[in-house]
Formats: structure tokens, sequence, C-alpha cells
């Protein structure tokens, strides 16, 4: 039975006047039931001032860390407007979804809400480095892109890199001048030898007591050390201007094939197997197809001068998401340690009838695309095991922007 039941039941018993054992009884359940009620509040009160101190504290934590990621937004502004590179946030499709400052003064525009690759082919020229453009006004940008796991998207950052670009053009040019500087020395050498010869030959021809075939073989080396002399003052040229051709958007195998088509019949009349065993797919490199067909076919006849008919050389290939490498190796002799670290020295060579030069030209003509040429000896392969191996290498064209 409740306290309220009972309470209404010692109310009907109390009715009649002078029952006061009934109503002492009802003034004690009141008195119990008003306890527990007192007591039930104060709970709750206890109850209600643990959840406002608890909302207190969870309600200052939630403003001090809102505070903190405002202070922090700010801060984040203030260093991406203080950057002196650009900056530009993109999302999972590809679309601008913010940018700093010196991004927008770069490409000339607001580019936020723009397709980013969209832009960067209506603003943008690319240049024969991979990663590297040029704007309309004339400022060289570095473009390197970094996804961000979190979101799908991607950060784009642009550096200008012109003043970088000059100073790299002109410690190639000093580095000319310097080599030039040592080649003096030795170019009076180079050019006094055949010259010397050209005019003793010469001298032979008006002596009265020489037969015809004299003469002509004294008129044929005449001829042959002028050559000489025009091929040597033709490279000399060369590598000291260190200027390419015009450049265009080239295949590997395209270019392989220029050089088998040049190299295959000087194998084949001088009794040497040559392989061409590139196989590079689709890549591409953004060169002057005319000055690295030239870089290649010397190598390959430097290899073939190296070794005896019946030997093999081989052209190969290999990429990379960067570089293209071209490796040109032959299981001759190889070169001696000694002369290793000279081999790219203007003017030195080891043939009878060498510039010296064509080397250094071929390293020249790899660096101007932004690659190298370097030396590698002893290098297994699964079938041959070369001797020598020269590998050249240039950067492999950016998909973006490629066919333009």
């Amino acid at each position: 039975m409740t306290d309220t039941a009972l309470l209404s039941e010692i109310a009907d018993d109390t009715n009649a006047p002078g029952n006061p054992v009934a109503l002492a009884e009802a003034f004690r359940l009141f008195n119990e039931a008003s306890g527990e009620l007192s007591r039930a509040y104060d709970g709750l009160q206890a109850q209600v001032a643990q959840l406002t101190a608890e909302l207190a504290a969870a309600n200052g934590e939630l403003r001090r860390q809102y505070q903190e990621k405002a202070a922090l937004t700010e801060r984040l502004a203030m260093l991406l407007a203080a950057l002196p590179a650009g900056v530009v946030v993109l999302d999972d499709e590809g679309v601008v979804r913010e940018a700093n400052p010196v991004a927008r003064n770069m490409l000339g525009l607001d580019i936020a809400g723009r397709d980013w690759q969209g832009t960067m082919r209506d603003r943008l020229e690319k240049t024969e480095s991979a990663g590297e453009w040029t704007s309309g006004a004339g400022m060289r940008i570095e473009i390197r892109e970094t996804a961000l796991d979190s979101s799908g998207g991607r950060i784009a950052l642009l550096h200008d890199i012109t003043e970088t670009q000059r100073m790299r053009t002109l410690a190639a040019r000093n580095e000319r001048l310097a080599a030039m500087g040592e080649m003096v020395a030795g170019l009076a050498h180079q050019l006094r030898t055949p010259l010397s010869a050209a005019l003793l030959y010469a001298a032979n021809l008006s002596a009265p007591s020489l037969d015809a075939s004299m003469r002509e073989r004294a008129s044929s080396r005449v001829v042959e050390r002028l050559q000489h002399l025009e091929t040597l003052i033709r490279d000399m040229l060369v590598f000291a201007r260190g200027e390419i051709g015009s450049r265009t958007l080239v295949r590997i195998d395209e270019l392989v094939a220029d050089v088998v088509q040049i190299c295959e019949p000087i194998a084949r009349g001088n009794g040497i197997e040559f392989l061409a065993l590139a196989e590079a797919g689709d890549a591409r490199v953004w060169v002057s197809r005319a000055d690295v067909v030239g870089a290649l076919t010397n190598l390959i006849d430097n290899a073939f001068g190296a070794i005896e008919p019946g030997g093999v050389v081989a052209l190969d290939a290999e990429v990379d998401a960067k570089n293209v490498t071209f490796c040109i190796c032959d299981d001759g002799p190889g070169i001696p340690a000694g002369l290793q670290k000279r081999l790219f020295e203007p003017f030195f060579t080891t043939r009878a009838k060498g510039t010296g030069l064509g080397l250094a030209i071929a390293r020249g003509i790899a660096r101007a695309h932004g690659g190298d040429l370097e030396l590698a000896s002893n290098r297994g392969r699964p079938k041959h095991r070369w001797s020598t191996e020269f590998r050249l290498v240039l950067p492999r064209a950016a998909e973006v922007g490629s066919e333009r």
C-alpha cells in the first residue's frame, strides 16, 4: 500500500472526532514522506550542481579550444601571406580551394574555384626541365605537388626560381669559360701538329721530282690534315658555345631508331655486333633531337673504336618516374683506372685521330638538357658482362603540359 493510500485510509479513520492515535500516525507518516522528499530534493540539487560544474568546465574547454584554433588559423593565414613561395590547396577533384597572395601574383589572377590543370595550361608554359614552368611575365616557376592523405586533396608549392635559373646559366657559362682557359694551352699543340703536317705535304707538292702517284698521295694527306683541323675547330666551337638546338617532345624509341640507322652500318662494316636493347614504352624527353642523337652516336662510335672485330656494343634505355638513362656498353678491354678521371677533360684522347672533345661535348649536351653523362665500369648484366658503360641521363618529360 502506498503512502498516499495509507494517509487516505488513516484520514478516513480519523473522521470521527477524538481519535488521537490515528492522527499521530498520520503525522508520523507525513513527516517520513516529507523527509524522503527533502532528501531526494537535496540529491537532485547536488546532481544539478555537479552537472552545472561539468557543463561549465566543458564550455570552458570548448572556448579554449576555439580560441586556440582561431589563433592557429590566424597564424597560419599570416604565415601563408608572409611565405615567399606560392601555396595552392586542391581538393580531390583538382579544384583550387585556397591560394595565398604569392600564388595569385605568380599566376596573375585569383584562382580559387578554378581547375588547377586548366589554369596551368592557360597561364604557364612548360620548360625543358621537369617540374619547371614560365609565366607570361617571364618568371620561371618550379611546381611541386604533395598529396594530403586526410582529405584526398593536394598542396602545390610554387617557387620563383628565376634568379636561380639565371645563376645556373651563369655558372654553366663560367664553367665553360674556365674550361676554355684550360684548353688554350693544349689548343696550340692540337692545331700545330696537323697544320705542320699539312704544310709539309703541301711543300712537297712543288718538288719537280715528285711523280704523279706521290703528288696525289701528298695532296690527299694535305686534305686529310686540313679536314682534321676543321673537325677540331668545329668541336671546339660547339664545346665553347655550350648551346643546343630547338627542343621538341621526342619518344625514346624514335631517338633509338635514329641512332641505329646511323650506327648499324658502321658496326656491320667493322665486324662488330650492335644491339639496340632499348624498350622504353611511351616514355618521352623534351630535347634537341639532333644534339642528343649526335651525343649518343659519338659515344657508340667511341665504343666501336675501343673493341676488336667480333666484339659487342649495346644501346639500352632505363626509364623511371623522373629520368631516362641511355646506357652505351661494350665488352672491350675497358678503360684503365688511371685514365677514367681524365676522360671528360677537353683535348684528352687515347685515339690517334681523336680530337679529345667528343666526351666533353656529349656531357655538355646532357647537362644543357638538365641531365648528365657518367662512366660506370665492370657492371654486370643478365646476358653480358660489359667492361665499359657510359650512362647518359635526361629528365623524362612531364605528363602535364607535355603535349603543348
